[in-house]
């Protein structure tokens, strides 16, 4: 581990410029602990365990600078927006709220939505009881970081048994400016039997080399039901760290759908508690990575309470040198009688450069448990392109079948049909290619 006797330049003096901002004591005490946690901590080097496989030295090494506020033409924002989704949308900027390109009205009664920096401002009790009582920081450097540089991100409200037809969407955008960084935080509270789905997307709208460090912090309340979504998209030569935190009441249900389309090295973690009985979580993710980029996902799923269900299914879809990286903790409190959790992890090579690294693992302190794990790696099934062959399909075309079929079973997982519609003609777009898929395309 690198411990820093004093943080980078670049980053003590974003977080001095920051410190000029008013805000109140206890945000700024959360921003100063983080700060020093980080500095005590330091970036983690391939010495330490999470990130044996995942070397972060390109984002150490650089003196990245804090996104500012810049125009962007609605036009950009319309090519990322959810296709025949006319429903609520928080948009930011570089990691700050853009009011006029946001959708906010015609919110049904009991739900409340809107930039965090506000609500640190008009709604302070809303917030401070639950910002950073999930996303710990004592142990998790990028986290700490993104606590040191809380200051905007978005804030759904979902009070009790209100429920929201429409999936909110948060919309992140990061401008063509190079080595910028941001650090957008998110924060969901679901009220008991109440229901929400929220989709985070985080977009570069160039090929600019940046830095996106995210951590979302989701409080769900018995009997309530959550339906989360992150989509990927960051320009291929970003760098993008992101963590999802979530605490699960009793009887209450809690969804996570993460589909990682670009960046250089993207990081995703995500951590959920069941602290309620009966309580359900779900966990999907689909990755593409080709040329020598880098997806690292690593999940926690808590099961401190009796009688609940966990599920879970991770796809990769390696080209070129792309590695994958993928740790899987499924955790059984003694106490957790009658769990029930499966764990599923399929990787598809397609190049012989490629490479993956997975690591399911079970802590079970019950003995009245059902819990199973598992990880399959492998290449396209050498008699299964033959037999498509046989059937007058091309080599390239047999291949995109097989590949769009691997990743199908996942999207078929998504209950948003714009979302499930959109990564589907994405997927058929990016497997056109003869030598196999690109993976990476930016929108036209």
């Amino acid at each position: 581990m690198i411990h820093l006797a004093e943080p980078h330049d670049a980053y003590l003096t974003a977080f001095e410029s920051l410190r000029l901002i008013e805000t109140s004591s206890q945000v700024a005490d959360l921003r100063t602990q983080g700060f020093s946690r980080f500095s005590a901590l330091g970036f983690p080097t391939t010495k330490l365990e999470r990130w044996r496989f995942t070397n972060v030295a390109a984002i150490a090494s650089s003196d990245f600078r804090l996104g500012e506020a810049e125009e962007v033409e609605s036009s950009a924002v319309a090519s990322y927006e959810l296709e025949g989704v006319v429903g609520p949308q928080l948009v930011f900027v570089n990691g700050r709220f853009n009011a006029a390109l946001s959708r906010t009205d015609d919110l049904p009664p009991g739900v409340e939505i809107g930039s965090l920096a506000e609500a640190l401002t008009s709604k302070p009790e809303t917030v401070l009881g639950h910002l950073g009582s999930l996303a710990q920081f004592n142990s998790q450097p990028f986290t700490a970081l993104n606590t040191a540089f809380l200051h905007d991100g978005a804030v759904v409200h979902v009070s009790d048994h209100a429920i929201i037809e429409m999936p909110v969407h948060l919309l992140f955008l990061t401008t063509d400016t190079p080595d910028q960084m941001n650090h957008p935080r998110v924060l969901v509270i679901a009220g008991e039997n109440s229901q929400v789905r929220v989709v985070e997307s985080y977009v570069g709208l160039g090929n600019a080399r940046y830095f996106t460090n995210a951590v979302t912090e989701v409080v769900v309340r018995d009997s309530a039901i959550v339906d989360h979504y992150k989509l990927t998209r960051d320009s291929a030569a970003a760098y993008h760290v992101g963590s999802t935190h979530v605490r699960l009441g009793r009887s209450s249900s809690f969804s996570s759908h993460s589909i990682t389309l670009g960046g250089e090295l993207v990081c995703n973690d995500v951590d959920a508690e069941l602290m309620g009985e009966g309580g359900e979580c779900t966990l999907n993710g689909l990755y593409l990575v080709d040329a020598r980029r880098l997806v690292d996902n690593h999940t926690t799923i808590r099961h401190m309470n009796p009688h609940c269900a966990s599920h879970e299914l991770y796809k990769g879809i390696l080209n070129d040198e792309a590695r994958g990286v993928f740790n899987g903790k499924i955790i059984v409190a003694i106490d957790a009688q009658k769990t029930d959790a499966k764990q599923t992890n399929k990787a598809l090579l397609l190049s012989e450069d490629a490479q993956i690294n997975t690591k399911p693992e079970l802590e079970i302190f019950a003995d009245d448990v059902k819990c199973t794990h598992g990880a399959t790696v492998g290449q396209l099934d050498e008699d299964a392109l033959f037999y498509l062959r046989s059937r007058g399909l091309e080599l390239d075309q047999a291949r995109s079948v097989l590949i769009h079929a691997f990743a199908s079973d996942l999207l078929q997982r998504i209950t948003i049909d714009s979302i499930r519609l959109q990564l589907d003609a994405i997927l058929l777009q990016q497997l056109r290619g003869s030598d196999g898929p690109t993976i990476y395309e930016q929108p036209a």
